[in-house]
């Protein structure tokens, strides 16, 4: 019988069923593989991804308006925002502020007005006490005399813009913007600039502590790839070892070191290279040398490990041509680890971005991160929203210099080995 009529013969398998099977097969592997990574997928939504995006939308939420005076809410999104609004205007601010009051809500309400303006919480606490228990006949003059403030475009522009959601305020806040009574985007004056000033410390400092990382962590690096296996697993312990401890127990060690009368400035002293103790701590220096050696590992080991699967044949064929060592290095060895620099930098630079301990412990007043506005907005302002904005544009960076890392070396090619 031929090999065709055996092929399709009735009871034998066709190239289309066994096809069909293989697929099915397939199937039923990324079906198992996804229900084995179920469990891991649920917890970094749940205690990762969830709260990072929960964070974010609060930088355009305006949620306290709305929610403790919705009459007055739907009234100010009609009001044209010109001059000072009508009687039914102030009748609705009135009994916003007693609901307001009744349901325990005009404290918040107070609050997210205060972001605005810091003499709103007063005005919105006097005028909620002093209000008459009978209606008046008229509630405009009735709440002016109460405060002249109420008379005023301004708090009632600021009124309407912060009953509107979602609204822009905080992100344009997180950056020393508002917008004008005249509707355009102003920016403060930089001598009275506290983010932008914050974003671009943040990344000065990022910067210059990726930069000593890589100087340091380099050379580090090159001996662990190239000295003999059991001399490089005793000196790896030493780059391992930092993980084992706490970041505040490091950070706290550098307190201790840097002050005026620690370690450094006694040694110095008693050596006689300085006369008096140098300013080591509350200042940049602190924050650096902290950081560095907080973050010097995760370059180290990005770095290694690209260099572990560099050949040494390449240098020496380089040498064997006619080379000198410093120009092979240079130019044959050097290119071939930059994805491991590139991951390294990327590592450190991002990790860096978004630092709070060791800056609060060892820098001054002049050496926020963002991190530490950010903190000081959750935890003590309780300004969710401008805190949500700040962590917003971290985001962006993050992505943008993600990219320019990405564009220039191309970490996402890296394999480890």
């Amino acid at each position: 019988m031929p090999a065709s009529a055996r092929a399709t013969a009735p009871g034998s398998p066709t190239r289309a069923d066994g096809r069909a099977s293989f697929q099915k097969a397939r199937r039923r592997a990324s079906v198992q593989a996804l229900l084995l990574a179920l469990p891991l997928i649920v917890f970094l939504l749940s205690t990762f991804i969830a709260p990072i995006a929960l964070l974010l939308a609060r930088s355009v939420q305006n949620h306290e308006v709305p929610d403790s005076m919705p009459a007055l809410t739907r009234a100010l999104d009609a009001w044209d925002g010109q001059g000072v609004p009508d009687e039914h205007m102030f009748a609705l601010l009135a009994a916003g502020l007693k609901e307001a009051q009744q349901s325990g809500q005009l404290g918040t309400v107070a609050r997210r007005l205060n972001f605005d303006q810091a003499e709103f919480r007063s005005l919105l606490m006097r005028t909620a006490r002093q209000l008459p228990p009978d209606a008046p006949p008229a509630w405009k003059p009735a709440l002016v005399e109460l405060d002249a403030r109420w008379n005023s475009p301004e708090i009632w522009r600021l009124l309407k813009r912060a009953a509107t959601s979602p609204t822009p305020d905080f992100l344009l806040a997180a950056v020393d913007a508002q917008v004008t009574p005249q509707g355009s985007v102003a920016f403060v004056p930089d001598n009275a600039s506290i983010y932008r000033q914050a974003f671009g410390r943040t990344i000065s400092i990022s910067a210059t502590v990726t930069l000593l990382c890589l100087v340091l962590g380099y050379p580090v690096a090159w001996l662990l790839a190239n000295l003999p296996a059991k001399s490089s697993n005793r000196l790896m312990l030493f780059v391992i070892v930092p993980f084992w401890t706490s970041v505040l127990v490091r950070t706290t060690a550098w307190y201790v070191l840097l002050q005026p009368g620690g370690v450094i400035n006694s040694l110095l002293m008693g050596l006689g290279l300085t006369t008096h103790p140098l300013p080591l701590i509350f200042n940049r220096a602190g924050v650096l040398v902290g950081m560095t050696h907080v973050l010097l590992p995760y370059m180290i080991l990005a770095i290694y490990s690209v260099m572990k699967s560099v050949s040494p044949v390449y240098v020496r064929a380089a040498q064997s041509l006619g080379a000198h060592p410093f120009v092979a290095f240079v130019r044959i060895y050097m290119p071939q680890t930059l994805p491991g620099v590139g991951a390294g930098c990327f590592l450190v630079f991002v990790l860096a971005l978004g630092y709070y301990i060791t800056p609060a412990l060892l820098g001054g007043a002049g050496d926020e991160m963002i991190s530490q506005l950010i903190a000081i907005q959750t935890n003590t302002q309780l300004n969710w929203g401008l805190a949500g904005a700040l962590s917003a544009y971290l985001v962006i960076f993050t992505a943008i210099f993600y990219f320019l890392f990405n564009r220039i070396v191309g970490i996402d090619r890296l394999r480890f080995g």
